[in-house]
């Protein structure tokens, strides 16, 4: 079974015992987590569709470490004008570990 959820502005498939990074939520470690928002609940060719959430459906999951992604360097230049500015990035994520999917 799998779902398609959505959390931090991005959709993610998750299936019970996944783990995937998503953008950082304000839970704790260990903390058990709650996604309502599922767009999609599939099993093998069976498919239910939400519009825009699929109603009664859960997705529990487990905080597992928060950290920070690899810098991202930023680099702008124009040529012939004497320009260069450096910069970097690195986003904070969360790390959850996807316990049960309910529909």
């Amino acid at each position: 079974m799998y779902a398609v959820i959505k959390t931090g502005g991005k959709q993610y498939k998750v299936a019970a015992g996944e783990k995937i990074k998503v953008e950082q939520l304000t839970a704790e470690v260990g903390q058990d987590v709650t996604i309502d928002r599922v767009l999609a609940v599939g099993s093998g060719a069976d498919l239910k569709l939400g519009s825009p959430w699929v109603e009664g459906a859960t997705v529990q999951a487990t905080v597992v470490a928060h950290g920070r992604h690899d810098k991202v360097r930023i680099f702008k230049m124009r040529r012939r004008k004497h320009y260069r500015k450096q910069g970097g990035h690195r986003q904070n994520y969360t790390e959850l570990q996807i316990g049960s999917i309910n529909a």
